[in-house]
């Protein structure tokens, strides 16, 4: 099963939310509702936590959505988009300090939210390397980045949760990474993304081929074997790859 990143979108104009989520489903994401009130979007959250959430600025009953992006990203640390129309000042300066990852002003077109989208994905992975590690609560765990990263696949961003990956091999400026019923290939080298991968759970086994170490069902001479697929062990990597198994 893929895992199309989910956003949520609060819009009190319905047609203009059908709109926005008929533009997300083609470019390959999930909507996982349309809702027109802020109290309804605190409700869903806690049963189906979107990746991002996009809100109108202007939304009718006690919470606008300014109000709404300080409480989900008080609460949930969930990142904003906002859209808007023309605002005034007062309105912006409100909305710029709730601190949105990316601003879309109606009416946009399809390639502006892909934008938008990408704009905020790599903001969550700016902020997440710049963060110090430490131990979270399950409260301030919402959106994690140092379980998963972001890549770009047919022509929109997917998510791919670091335990699902069982290896990567390069394809000379591309690299595929490998789920365990998925295949993924990527417009990037393979030592890229090797710099995004936890070095606690992956190890490079030869210049062609990255491992999930908690994938790996047997170690011989010369290779490694995931499942089916019997993977090459370089010798010059081979010493440093077993010290990272525990042995009897």
């Amino acid at each position: 099963m893929e895992n199309k990143l989910k956003i949520l979108i609060v819009e009190d104009e319905m047609l203009i939310g059908a709109k926005i989520s008929l533009f997300l489903t083609e470019l390959g994401y999930e909507v996982t509702a349309i809702l027109p009130r802020a109290e309804e979007a605190l409700l869903h959250v806690l049963e189906n936590m979107p990746d991002i959430s996009l809100l109108d600025v202007r939304l009718k009953g006690e919470m606008d959505g300014i109000a709404l992006a300080e409480a989900l990203q008080k609460q949930h640390k969930l990142p904003i988009i906002f859209l808007t129309a023309n605002s005034d000042d007062a309105t912006f300066n409100r909305a710029k300090a709730a601190k949105p990852f990316a601003f879309l002003a109606k009416p946009f077109r399809k390639t502006e939210q892909q934008r938008a989208i990408e704009l905020t994905i790599s903001r969550m992975e700016d902020e997440a390397a710049s963060s110090p590690v430490a131990p979270k609560t399950e409260e301030e765990n919402t959106y994690l980045l140092d379980d998963r990263i972001f890549v770009r696949y047919k022509d929109r961003m997917v998510k791919i949760v670091f335990d699902e990956i069982r290896y990567v091999e390069a394809d000379r400026n591309y690299c595929r990474i490998f789920n365990q019923n998925k295949e993924y290939l990527l417009t990037m080298p393979m030592k890229a993304l090797e710099d995004k991968l936890p070095t606690a759970q992956f190890q490079r086994i030869h210049r062609s081929h990255i491992v999930n170490l908690a994938h790996v069902d047997e170690v011989a001479e010369g290779h490694v074997v995931i499942g089916t697929k019997q993977l090459p062990l370089s010798q010059s990597l081979r010493e440093g790859f077993l010290k990272r198994f525990r042995t009897v």
